[in-house]
């Protein structure tokens, strides 16, 4: 599975994305140049999802930092580290993000003295990387998260944590996708996730584009397939692992888990070991983005859906505490509660 929701040019100008917000009616390709357009793209969820916001952005940098034109390191560097944070800010929960970012810039500092060219040599053998790695990391997760499933099993799925997330397979999705390969037979069912809809137009998508059996619910009925015996396990991805194991990942997540919980489902979390932050305490220390009222009221509608006056709540995220997730799955094996023990003898 090659991938193509993110990837950088060949002349290494530029980024080129699927605009994830038009799916899935209409596939179109945006091409990537300039610091404002990375912003944007990660801002308004062209690009999404932890990981392939981590990788565009880490692309970005060196693309914008491949135009600079300049040879003098100290003014290469001190640009380098405005973009880095301009890039940053667009989004604060999903730690890839920042993560990918240093890492880049990390790079550019580790040849200090070598000159600007070399910089960015091994600027993009980074960026790169980063991308190789997520492929490798997809396939390991999807390889774990085979081990606690079995053939026929039904799962629910929340937001979308799929190839179009990632660079391959996917982490929530990746055991499904890997699964139908080796002849699993699988049935989803998929909350749409409001307000973005991100199940509706992009797992549902993903899912019936690989041939597994998938059933589209709204996010409120979600209780009632678990009641009625449904659903074997819940499969979500996340953005940010505290130190002890509380996730966040998109709004609504917290709710499925309290369900799960209460009606003895599995409640999976699937992420490369990038998004866990061992500096992270607690899923009280993770920064909730807080987005437009208008992703509430009016987007998706042809005329608004509430009166105009109306005041709007709309967190991006909500955080699912430690105690309600049965397993997090990474590429280097599967933790369980608790997770202050299980995370930091796996990450040390």
């Amino acid at each position: 599975m090659k991938p193509d929701n993110v990837v950088l040019s060949d002349d290494c100008r530029s980024v080129v994305i699927i605009d994830q917000t038009r799916l899935p009616n209409h596939t179109e390709y945006l091409t990537l140049t300039e610091p404002e357009h990375f912003y944007d793209a990660i801002k308004e969820l062209k690009v999404r999802g932890a990981p392939a916001i981590g990788i565009c952005a880490g692309m970005g940098l060196y693309v914008i930092a491949n135009s600079f034109g300049e040879t003098d390191e100290e003014k290469f560097l001190s640009k380098l580290h405005n973009v880095s944070v301009y890039i940053n800010s667009s989004r604060p929960t999903a730690v890839n993000l920042k993560h990918a970012l240093d890492r880049v810039e990390g790079a550019a500092h580790s040849l200090r003295g070598s000159g600007v060219g070399a910089m960015l040599d091994r600027m993009h053998s980074e960026c790169t990387a980063i991308q190789d790695e997520d492929v490798t990391m997809c396939r390991a997760i999807a390889e774990y998260g085979l081990t606690l499933v079995k053939d026929g099993d039904c799962i629910l799925t929340h937001c979308n944590a799929g190839p179009l997330a990632t660079s391959c397979y996917g982490t929530g999705l990746g055991t499904l996708l890997l699964g139908k390969e080796r002849g699993y037979t699988f049935h989803a069912y998929t909350d749409e996730t409001r307000p973005l809809l991100q199940g509706a137009r992009l797992t549902a998508y993903e899912l019936d584009k690989a041939g597994i059996d998938v059933t589209l619910i709204c996010d409120n009925m979600a209780s009632i397939v678990m009641k009625q015996g449904r659903i074997n396990a819940c499969f979500v991805g996340c953005d940010r692992v505290a130190a002890n194991g509380d996730t966040a990942n998109k709004i609504g997540t917290s709710g499925v888990a309290v369900l799960a919980k209460h009606y003895g489902v599995p409640f999976y979390v699937f992420c490369p070991s990038s998004t866990i932050d061992m500096d992270c305490g607690t899923g009280a220390d993770i920064v909730i983005e807080e987005r437009d009222p208008d992703e509430i009221k009016t987007k998706f509608y042809t005329e608004p859906m509430a009166p105009a006056g109306v005041k709007c709540y709309n967190p991006a995220f909500d955080v699912t505490d430690a105690e309600l997730i049965t397993a997090i799955i990474t590429e280097k094996g599967i933790c369980r509660y608790p997770y202050t023990e299980s995370l930091a003898e796996l990450f040390g």
